[in-house]
């Protein structure tokens, strides 16, 4: 690698520590996703294996809206956030504008962040989770474009 790459993937640019953060806060939040589904679990007495089952008077169940809510929206972040990580890279690679690469990763996490918040959290009626949704999306489209121009 030479050495310009490996001044980008430093600590001194501040795109690459931003990114770093955000990604950090985003695999954070994903760790969360596992928790909470097990909440909502043992709240609802909803298990998916025999094993798991605190009674033999309960059953396997596999339908709890409470709990396919938060399971839809942690697969939701599976789809968007590690394309994020990628494309994120790949974007500071080609050393864009500092200002811009900043607010683009900084609207993808709290954008995922909402998302999550009105979709399992606090179920907030569309277009609140629509809005969430294309608010990540766009940042995500625009480094991915860029970063296809930068190399073609």
């Amino acid at each position: 690698m030479s050495n310009a790459v490996y001044e980008l993937l430093t600590l001194d640019n501040v795109v690459f520590k931003e990114y770093l953060f955000w990604s950090a806060v985003l695999i954070l939040k994903m760790l969360i996703m596992s928790p909470m589904t097990g909440f909502h679990r043992f709240r609802t007495q909803t298990f998916a294996n025999p094993e798991d089952l605190l009674s033999k008077k309960l059953k396997v169940k596999f339908d709890d809206p409470h709990v396919e809510r938060v399971r839809r929206a942690h697969r939701n972040d599976l789809e968007n956030i590690l394309p994020f990580f990628a494309i994120g890279f790949f974007y500071v690679l080609i050393n864009p504008s500092v200002f811009l690469a900043c607010n683009l990763f900084r609207l993808f996490a709290i954008a995922r962040i909402v998302h999550t918040f009105v979709y399992a959290v606090v179920v907030i009626p569309q277009p609140a989770r629509f809005l969430a949704f294309g608010a990540g999306l766009l940042p995500s489209l625009y480094m991915g474009l860029q970063v296809l121009l930068a190399t073609f």
